[in-house]
């Protein structure tokens, strides 16, 4: 198949990418800057990164022409409302709608565990307004609700691992919040299984992994995994909501904003089982995943090679 990916450029896209490339299909995968993610797909032969403004209903339209199928995966975790009106709605919506008038029928869509119109914080409201949009679209579509997503290149497990090694101590907001962390090389293989059983169609499914943790756990895990295991203080949700301000205010990448506290008053998990038997696999457990590349020597490797990338800048 030919396969238009929109948001497919970052860490989930890159795994999405090697197993639908190793499944023979042929990629275009959307991004605003093709050299900042060339190197990490030059080993695809088969999937090219397009350069577009897919906000833009005109550039996305010309973008999907003569695909048999789409992935729409966009997330942003910060940013106003308006910003996730703009990435999570009305995005989706005109994917949804170039799809209907160039007759693509396959739509495939990822969105977020816990995403409802009803849920506590913009990400989960506009994500579950997505979702809306997906079902009443009229389309083949098949909807991925993962858990948070780990894996070597992760945002999550890595980033905490990263404070561990120099903070003394970890102030943590949500700190009782439960997920259930699915591996990235599993949503990955879910996205390839739906491209392959029509059964899928039309279905919302919600990929987690086999445990359900705390995410005061999940930190600990993290940090005792990276070599620096560490003290982990719950903060009450008044104080997590200042302390995500005042991080909101500090230069750089934004580690975490209200928005991703009001995200934490509900857990992160689901009351169906990963999908093993419509998908044709069973999930794997953190433990067999995270040491591969939190581990000291992985954690190391990781760091050593953040640094080059440093230095070539």
């Amino acid at each position: 198949m030919k396969i238009a990916i929109i948001g497919g450029a970052g860490f989930i896209g890159s795994y999405i990418a090697e197993h639908l490339a190793r499944d023979g299909h042929s990629l275009d995968i959307a991004t605003r800057n093709r050299e900042r993610h060339r190197e990490a797909f030059l080993h695809l032969p088969t999937v090219e990164l397009v350069e577009c403004n897919v906000h833009d209903p005109q550039q996305l339209r010309a973008l999907l022409v003569g695909h048999d199928a789409v992935i729409s995966m966009v997330g942003i975790l910060h940013g106003s409302r308006t910003a996730f009106e703009r990435a999570h709605v009305t995005l989706v919506g005109n994917i949804v709608a170039a799809c209907q008038q160039l007759g693509i029928r396959r739509l495939l869509h990822i969105s977020a565990l816990g995403a409802a119109e009803n849920a506590p914080s913009d990400y989960q409201q506009t994500k579950g307004k997505g979702e809306a949009l997906v079902r009443a679209s009229g389309l083949d579509y098949t909807i991925l609700r993962p858990s948070v997503v780990f894996g070597a290149g992760d945002s999550f497990l890595t980033m905490f691992a990263t404070l561990a090694a120099t903070a003394p101590l970890l102030p943590l907001g949500g700190a009782d919040t439960r997920f259930s962390p699915v591996w990235v090389d599993d949503v990955a293989r879910a996205m390839a299984a739906c491209l392959r059983k029509p059964a899928t169609i039309g279905q919302t499914l919600d990929l987690t992994g086999p445990g359900t943790y705390t995410l005061r756990q999940l930190v600990a895990y993290a940090a005792t995994l990276s070599g620096h295991p560490r003290t982990i203080i719950g903060l009450p949700e008044s104080l997590a909501m200042l302390q995500a301000t005042l991080m909101e205010c500090l230069p750089g990448p934004t580690l975490l904003s209200r928005d991703n506290v009001r995200s934490l008053r509900v857990d992160n998990t689901s009351s169906q089982p990963f999908p093993s038997d419509l998908l044709g696999f069973a999930p794997a457990a953190l433990q067999s995943v995270a040491p591969l590349y939190l581990g000291n020597a992985g954690f190391k490797r990781q760091l050593d090679g953040y640094r080059a990338k440093a230095a070539r800048r």
